[in-house]
C-alpha cells in the first residue's frame, strides 16, 4: 500500500504506528480530536499532496477506541466494515432519528451517515490481520459514558464493535478525493460507565505497533 496516508487523532497513536512500520512511503499524520477537524486535516493532506504531483492512493483511519463489550476485547484490533456517524440527526419522543431518515434531498446528505469501507483495502488488512474482529465502528463527538447511554447505542447499532471520535470525518475527505478508505483500531477499553482506572492505553497503544506492519 505504496502511498498510503494514515490519519490518527493524537500523537502518541502516530509514534505506535510509525514504531512497527518499515515502509519510507506511508505517511502517518496526527490531526486532532474530533470528527470535524479530522474531516478538515485530512482534506488539506490530500489536496496539499495532489498540488504537489504526489497523491496518496489510500487513507486510513487508525488509532485507539473503545470497544462493545461481548463483541471485542480490550487490547483487541478492529477493522471498521464501515465508519458510521453516530450521533449525527435528531433527538424526537420517539427516539434518536438518523440524518439519513429526516427526509432531507440527497443532495444535501453527502455520503450520508455511513460510508462504508473499501472492499479491496479492507480485504487486504483482513488477510494481513486474521485475528482482528470485523465489523462497523462508530464515530461520536461525545464518548459514550453511561449504562443507560451505552444501552440504546449498542441496541441502535447491533453489529458495531467499537465507537472513536474521526473515522466518520476521515472517510468523508477521502471519498470527496475518491480514494478508498478503511478504518483500523485497538481497543483501550469497554464501552460503559465513564471509568478511567479501566482504561488500558498502553496494551492499546501496543496493539496499533503490532498492527501497524499491515499498513505496507
Amino acid at each position: 500500500m505504496s502511498g498510503l496516508l494514515v490519519v490518527t487523532a493524537v500523537p502518541a497513536e502516530a509514534d505506535a504506528i510509525r514504531a512497527g512500520l518499515a515502509d519510507p512511503t506511508v505517511t502517518v499524520t496526527p490531526v486532532g480530536v474530533g470528527p470535524a477537524v479530522a474531516a478538515a486535516a485530512t482534506a488539506r493532506a490530500l489536496a496539499l499532496a495532489e498540488v504537489a504531483g504526489e497523491p496518496y492512493r489510500a487513507v486510513i483511519s487508525a488509532g485507539v477506541a473503545g470497544g462493545f463489550a461481548g463483541r471485542v476485547p480490550v487490547g483487541g484490533t478492529v477493522l471498521g466494515t464501515a465508519s458510521i456517524a453516530a450521533d449525527l440527526g435528531a433527538e424526537a419522543p420517539e427516539g434518536f432519528i438518523p440524518i439519513d431518515a429526516l427526509g432531507m434531498p440527497p443532495a444535501l446528505l453527502g455520503g450520508g451517515s455511513t460510508v462504508l469501507a473499501d472492499p479491496e483495502l479492507l480485504a487486504a488488512l483482513r488477510a494481513a490481520l486474521p485475528d482482528a474482529t470485523v465489523g462497523p465502528v462508530l464515530t461520536v463527538n461525545t464518548v459514550t459514558g453511561t449504562a443507560a447511554s451505552t444501552e440504546l447505542l449498542s441496541k441502535r447499532h447491533p453489529d458495531a464493535v467499537a465507537e472513536a471520535m474521526e473515522g466518520y470525518g476521515v472517510a468523508v475527505a477521502a471519498a470527496q478525493a475518491g480514494l478508498p478508505f478503511a478504518e483500523l483500531r485497538t481497543i483501550s477499553n469497554p464501552i460503559g460507565p465513564r471509568d478511567r482506572n479501566s482504561w488500558r492505553m498502553r496494551e492499546a497503544l501496543a496493539a496499533l505497533t503490532e498492527a501497524a506492519p499491515a499498513l505496507t
